[in-house]
């Protein structure tokens, strides 16, 4: 059985996973991040997504064994009052919740790739996660609104 060294979350873990452990089982079973959320176990609706190296991926496509000697980061490793989880809850970007994670941690790579995104392209780049109970508009804007304050310096951060 392989052993993979890997950091989550900030803490790291040396574990034997079995060869065909998808990311998202280890995730859960082994780690308690229950905060990812299996969705549809084929890579459609992006409820999974976590951060990898910090570029988003679908833990259900990706083995743990591919997590060897990587960082990863789930929703609940994003720290206390993050902006876009902030924006989430100000511009009730949510209903059921079940897509919020993965919604999330795809809204927090898009921004490292585009820190200005317009409403298109916010779409465009969330295309692979899916909500089914939104209609997207919340979802857009409280990109838009994360967007903006993860753009300005900190010394003009406002804490609530």
């Amino acid at each position: 059985m392989p052993r993979i060294r890997v950091e989550v979350d900030g803490s790291s873990y040396e574990d034997d996973v079995e060869p065909r452990l998808l990311l998202v089982h280890y995730l859960r079973d082994r780690l308690g991040k229950v905060g990812t959320p299996v969705g549809c176990d084929t890579t459609n609706c992006g409820a999974c997504t976590v951060l990898m190296d910090g570029l988003s991926v679908k833990s259900c496509s990706v083995l743990a064994v591919q997590a060897d000697g990587r960082e990863v980061t789930t929703v609940e490793g994003l720290r206390a009052g993050h902006p876009m989880q902030r924006a989430f809850h100000e511009e009730h970007a949510l209903q059921c919740g079940y897509c919020t994670p993965g919604m999330i941690m795809a809204s927090i790579d898009l921004l490292r790739e585009n820190a200005d995104p317009s409403e298109d392209e916010i779409r465009d780049g969330l295309e692979g996660n899916l909500c089914r109970c939104t209609g997207y508009q919340n979802i857009v804007r409280a990109v838009r609104r994360a967007a903006t304050e993860m753009r300005r310096p900190a010394s003009e951060e406002v804490t609530s």
